[in-house]
């Protein structure tokens, strides 16, 4: 990478301005290529401020290989995207998640997200995948590891096509699991659907303490909103939620285990993915 060229983070991406010093083109041809062909961050996504990942970079250089041999920027850019995913077509993916085909699974995710976004791709063909593979569990068939490879891929594509914005919220956005609570996709999911309307959100993840909630609320200048996920009923803890509303931050809690629980004044019951990321929006 040229001198003075760093990355936001090797996190958050890249902008137009490095990766195009970084690959010796205008920032122009970018801008032009990503409008025209959708390389590169999602035009769908509100904000200023769009971020390169390294698979854009990767693209993008095959992209400059194949035109550099001949090709036309369009057929270039046809042949780096390969084929337009169908909306919520689950059984090739389904088919790579039982023949334990990472890459696969990967390259079907990021191309779903890249055309549809994160929600649709959530709500559309992560969700039907996951009820089939449960559906097969509960008729005996071992699956669970193929359960297990498919959430951790959709973490994965989405750490690469939806980083954490460059700019942080002006509110800031806690999202954890409460203490005993391991099911931490669902809240990788809303991550990166808040970073597609460039929210930034700080992720706790699986299993916190309580007390770390507390140390993290502490940690801000102005009240947090925090959105607290629990599966079950055993781990929906009114003293985590309780300790967040003694911190001044609003609340919100997300999952099935809170159905049955009554909960301070107050606090926020979020009923889908739209709904928390419209509230935290």
């Amino acid at each position: 990478m040229p001198s003075g060229s760093v990355p936001v983070s090797d996190a958050a991406g890249y902008t137009v301005r490095v990766v195009a010093e970084r690959l010796g083109i205008p920032t122009a041809t970018l801008r032009s290529w990503n409008r025209r062909y959708n390389i590169g961050p999602p035009q769908h996504r509100p904000g200023k401020h769009r971020l390169y990942t390294e698979a854009d970079i990767a693209m993008l250089e095959r992209m400059l290989t194949l035109i550099r041999t001949g090709a036309s920027p369009a057929g270039a850019a046809a042949a780096v995207r390969g084929p337009a995913p169908m909306l919520g077509e689950c059984a090739s993916l389904l088919a790579a998640a039982f023949a334990l085909d990472t890459r696969s699974v990967s390259i079907q995710l990021a191309a779903h997200v890249r055309a549809f976004g994160v929600v649709d791709t959530w709500n559309l063909l992560c969700r039907p995948a996951f009820t089939d593979i449960v559906g097969r569990q509960l008729g005996g068939e071992r699956c669970i590891d193929v359960e297990h490879l498919l959430s951790w891929c959709i973490i994965a594509v989405l750490h690469r096509t939806d980083p954490p914005p460059e700019l942080p919220s002006p509110t800031p956005v806690v999202l954890a699991c409460t203490s005993g609570e391991t099911h931490s996709l669902p809240l990788e999911v809303l991550r990166a659907a808040l970073a597609e309307r460039g929210i930034g959100a700080r992720m706790l993840g699986a299993d916190v303490p309580t007390g770390a909630l507390a140390d993290t609320l502490a940690r801000f200048d102005r009240p947090a909103a925090v959105l607290l996920w629990s599966q079950q009923e055993s781990t929906a803890l009114t003293s985590a939620v309780r300790t967040c509303v003694d911190a001044g931050a609003r609340v919100l809690v997300g999952g099935p285990g809170w159905e049955g629980v009554f909960l301070p004044e107050g606090v926020e019951r979020i009923q889908s993915l739209v709904d928390a990321a419209d509230r935290l929006a």
